[in-house]
Order: structure tokens, then C-alpha cells, then sequence
């Protein structure tokens, strides 16, 4: 699978449940957090800033999902991304 243009394909990252005083909360119960944790699996070939195996930050609203091979992945525009760890 190889992203074309200024598409990125990215698989996310599952976090590891929060505890907040006695409670545990799941990725899907914490809605304060807008930004969600990706590794980059492919990007197209007018990304100069990114390359395969980034861990970048996006806007959980941003991009749609695809499956390939079994695997979901999501496909965000360049534009989408906040940050590279």
C-alpha cells in the first residue's frame, strides 16, 4: 500500500487506560482529548517532512478509515497533522 500526493496512511496507536482517582478510563470514555497518536505507515510522494515508522499527533475528527490486509488504517491529508514526535 503506498499513499499518493499529500496523503499520509497512518495505523493509530491504542493508549493504555488513564486512571483519574479511583476510575480507569478507556480511550473511547476520554473525550477531552482531541488529538490521537499514529505511527506512519506509508506517505505520498510530495511529503518531504514525514517517513514511515513517525509517530505524529492528529485531529481525531480528520481523515477516514480504510482497511487493508485484515488492518484498519486511516488516511489523513498532510494538512491534518499536528505534530511529530
Amino acid at each position: 500500500m503506498q499513499a499518493i500526493n499529500y496523503f499520509v496512511v497512518v495505523e493509530k496507536i491504542k493508549e493504555a487506560p488513564k486512571k483519574v482517582g479511583g476510575l480507569e478510563l478507556t480511550e473511547s470514555q476520554n473525550s477531552d482529548i482531541r488529538y490521537l497518536k499514529a505511527k506512519v505507515i506509508s506517505v505520498g510522494n510530495l511529503v518531504e517532512v514525514l517517513k514511515e515508522g513517525d509517530v505524529v499527533y492528529y485531529d481525531k475528527h480528520n481523515g477516514h478509515g480504510i482497511q487493508w490486509k485484515d488492518k484498519l488504517y486511516h488516511v489523513l491529508k498532510l494538512a491534518d497533522i499536528v505534530l511529530v514526535e
